[in-house]
């Protein structure tokens, strides 16, 4: 698992380099506009509501003593809740909106590994695209909020809140992860089968997935580049994966084509 993990992450070490030379950045004009209004609105509001939040957990707090102190703290992981609702739903609303324009991406990567034309193995037009993306957000969101609701409970408990924190960013790392791979896995799989192909290789997409959330800690630019990269290195990652040869490694230098099989 860890392996994967790492080989995940270092895909993106190609990736800008890939875009550059298949020409892709065009492709992601779009989906770049619609990742800076969504994190706008998204983290705007979550900013202006932590006091509001803070103060309404402080009020379990009946005693005079130790008053502000513990609206400090409340103030601090209220933050940290909306901060980590805020990134599940900016991440599902992008990743949905953004699908039908990435699989032309994802088209040209695999084109280009495999020497051959991208191949639609399953019927597919920008509807059943968007269509998708919205189904595999709605229930990667739902599986996600299940997950991350008791983590964030866990971070009212002195120490355990330390560990919470790295399981919180893990979950949030897969499910980001996951939906990067299907933009090329929706050509190939149906959407159960997806599921399946994802999860058995679920340290490869938590590699990937933390790579994402790393670049959203890059002010502005983070989010302009967020997708362009993350998406380049999954749909690398999904092709060797779909087109083994026996190779152990992933992965592809900057301006060197790799041939995978």
């Amino acid at each position: 698992m860890i392996k994967n993990i790492i080989r995940g992450l270092q895909v993106y070490t190609g990736a800008y380099g890939l875009i550059s030379k298949l020409k892709l950045w065009k492709y992601f004009v779009v989906p770049i506009i619609i990742s800076l209004i969504v994190f706008t609105l998204i983290f705007v509001s979550a900013y202006s509501l932590s006091d509001n939040l803070g103060e309404w957990i402080a009020n379990i707090w009946v005693w005079d003593l130790g008053k502000e102190t513990f609206t400090a703290i409340s103030t601090f992981i209220a933050g940290i809740i909306l901060f980590a609702l805020g990134l599940i739903s900016y991440k599902h609303i992008i990743m949905a909106l953004s699908s039908p324009f990435m699989s032309p991406v994802s088209e040209k990567i695999e084109a280009y590994f495999t020497g051959k034309p991208a191949q639609n193995y399953i019927n597919t037009n920008f509807s059943k695209q968007l269509a998708r993306g919205i189904r595999i957000g709605m229930r990667n969101l739902f599986k996600e909020l299940t997950l991350t609701i008791p983590i964030l409970l866990l971070k009212f408990i002195p120490v355990v809140n330390i560990f919470s924190t790295v399981l919180l960013f893990l979950v949030q790392a897969y499910y980001a992860g996951f939906a990067n791979m299907d933009y090329t896995l929706e050509r190939h799989f149906k959407y159960r089968d997806s599921v399946a192909f994802i999860r058995k290789n679920r340290g490869l997409a938590i590699g990937n997935g933390i790579g994402f959330l790393l670049l959203l800690l890059i002010p502005v630019v983070g989010v302009v580049l967020v997708l362009p990269l993350s998406v380049t290195s999954a749909s690398v990652i999904a092709v060797d994966l779909l087109f083994d040869d026996g190779d152990d490694e992933i992965g592809f230098e900057p301006f060197e084509k790799i041939e995978l099989s």
